[in-house]
């Protein structure tokens, strides 16, 4: 009998270290308040951290550890996005609802899961479900393959999406309708045949666009439709960010870049993940104000100052 529970006991062991070893964070998002992060994983999980703690002068490895893990979908947690009140998570065809006072009281009750339809039809609602919030509800058509990420444009009724099929388009929300279409791919500068031509990550700041994937990250003038800068990343670049006059980008290395406007390439900062999935900076609280990265690891990296990483948090 105790030989049994001996061999159970390092049967779980050995697969929890498994997990761990395979586990990648594809998903953040920062608590209403600024003092907790929300990460989600390949194995549906969402776990919760305080910043509080882990910031701490007094803080230990304990303080780095999730204060609370839950199950949320069968399959990875693709997409995390804060409102006021809740916490919004996406995985393979739902998307779930949470409030974050229950969470930050360590209730894990599911306020709402929808699971949207048809494929290809809905910004935000397709298979590998990624979306942002906007205060329209509709149904917008278009795309011919997989959309990987949206954005909305700040002071405009505008919506951007990129798709696996290589476009971006740019959406009137008021019309509910198209008004755009970048093929990024067929411009020459921006084409990089080996990778594809998907377009795995947008952002927006005013009249200006980043986007990339398969194509380089390229930064785009909205007003003309025209790629101004072309940032000599390798690989894919799965999220980037305007930051004051830089640019932070992650994809695929273990690396955060800082980039000028201009194109150059200003640092590469070191990361523990061989790759990143996921950027977030915290502006929701300025006493915990910190920049944050994952990826192709348990660990999720945090910044306290730009240029270097201070200490990771685990699952």
């Amino acid at each position: 009998m105790y030989v049994m529970k001996h061999t159970q006991c390092m049967f779980i062991m050995s697969v929890c270290v498994l997990q761990l070893l395979h586990m990648s964070v594809f998903s953040q998002s920062f608590s209403p308040c600024g003092r907790y992060l929300a990460a989600g994983n390949n194995y549906g999980e969402i776990a919760l951290f305080s910043l509080s703690a882990a910031l701490s002068p007094d803080a230990t490895v304990q303080s780095q550890k999730p204060v609370l893990t839950f199950t949320a979908h069968e399959g990875p947690v693709f997409t995390l996005i804060s409102s006021d009140c809740h916490l919004l998570s996406a995985g393979n065809g739902e998307i779930s609802a949470w409030s974050w006072t229950e969470l930050i009281k360590k209730v894990t009750v599911s306020l709402n899961t929808q699971q949207p339809g048809k494929q290809h039809d809905l910004i935000a609602e397709l298979f590998e479900l990624n979306f942002t919030l906007s205060p329209q509800n509709s149904v917008l058509q278009g795309h011919s393959d997989y959309i990987h990420c949206v954005s909305v444009r700040e002071r405009e009724a505008d919506i951007l999406s990129g798709s696996e099929d290589g476009a971006v388009r740019i959406w009137d929300s008021r019309m509910d309708q198209s008004v755009h279409c970048i093929e990024v791919y067929k411009y020459e500068s921006c084409a990089r045949p080996q990778y594809g031509k998907w377009i795995s990550c947008v952002t927006t700041d005013s009249d200006w666009m980043l986007c990339g994937g398969g194509p380089s990250l390229s930064l785009w003038h909205l007003r003309s439709l025209s790629p101004t800068s072309i940032f000599p990343l390798t690989g894919c670049q799965r999220q980037a960010a305007f930051h004051q006059d830089m640019i932070l980008a992650v994809g695929d290395g273990p690396f955060v870049s800082h980039c000028l406007l201009g194109g150059e390439v200003k640092a590469q900062i070191p990361c523990t993940p061989q790759s990143l999935n996921t950027l977030q900076l915290n502006t929701n609280s300025t006493e915990h104000r910190v920049l944050t990265a994952g990826g192709s690891s348990d660990h999720i990296e945090v910044f306290t100052n730009l240029s270097y990483r201070a200490f990771s948090l685990s699952f």
